[in-house]
């Protein structure tokens, strides 16, 4: 996914995201778009990822300068985060929450599933993810993540099979939408990616990528824990202190 051919093919297929919007004179204005989903926590509750989420800030001002303006809109680098299990969104909750026990539910059936696989998934040693490169999406731009060692990449599946295999939580609509990806999203493309000159993007993109290559020692973020959490934009991800919540790491403070 980080190699030239791979940007040379996508960038025919990117669009505007419907998550944000031109605001006239006012800028960009992120959109309503709620929902539920498990992440590591956002940079602004992660200081223990301080280093590796002040590189990828620093990298995003990069991107934004390098490409057409206004072709990336970039989310708060406060709310950079690694999305573990992506759970309703969207017209979908929209749906669901119309029963008034749905949102409690939710949270039970997730606090089940995280009980279920801590004693596959939390030990002593620390779970690692590497950034590698970009990651190009139909409507957002972001940077690959890959396991440091085989551990790292099996206590993280083991924790998404725990909550899709769940089946109170697949009564209730939640069900695995997308292979797994790692990723830290940092920006949404805005209006000028219907007009953008696609070859010009794949090539600006390449160069971009391989900045990570060089990068010695690879920038890791620790995935210490992960925490249900509300959205109604992408702008911010929070959570209740009573909501599900399991720490990775047996060293690792409870959240």
């Amino acid at each position: 996914m980080t190699l030239p051919e791979a940007y040379q093919s996508q960038v025919q297929h990117i669009q505007p995201s419907p998550k944000f919007q031109q605001q006239g004179a006012n800028g960009v204005q992120a959109m309503p778009f709620p929902g539920y989903t498990v992440i590591t926590p956002p940079w602004c509750e992660d200081p223990k990822n301080d280093t590796i989420y002040q590189a990828l800030e620093r990298f995003q001002q990069q991107v934004i300068a390098q490409l057409e303006p206004g072709l990336l809109i970039p989310v708060p680098p406060d709310s950079f985060h690694m999305t573990l299990a992506d759970l309703i969104w969207d017209s979908a909750y929209l749906h669901a929450a119309e029963n008034p026990n749905f949102e409690q539910e939710l949270r039970d059936r997730i606090q089940v599933s995280l009980q279920k696989c801590q004693p596959l998934v939390q030990r002593e040693t620390p779970i690692y993810w590497q950034v590698i490169g970009l990651f190009l999406r139909t409507r957002a731009l972001g940077v690959c993540l890959v396991p440091r060692e085989e551990d790292s990449y099996d206590r993280v599946i083991q924790l998404r099979r725990a909550i899709y295999q769940n089946p109170d939580l697949m009564a209730l609509g939640i069900e695995q939408q997308y292979n797994f990806t790692a990723h830290v999203t940092l920006g949404y493309f805005g209006e000028a990616a219907a007009t953008t000159d696609r070859s010009h993007l794949s090539k600006a993109l390449d160069p971009l990528s391989e900045y990570w290559l060089g990068v010695d020692p690879p920038q890791e973020l620790w995935v210490h824990s992960a925490e249900l959490r509300k959205f109604d934009d992408m702008t911010r991800y929070y959570r209740e202190s009573d909501w599900a919540a399991l720490p990775l790491s047996q060293n690792a403070a409870t959240p």
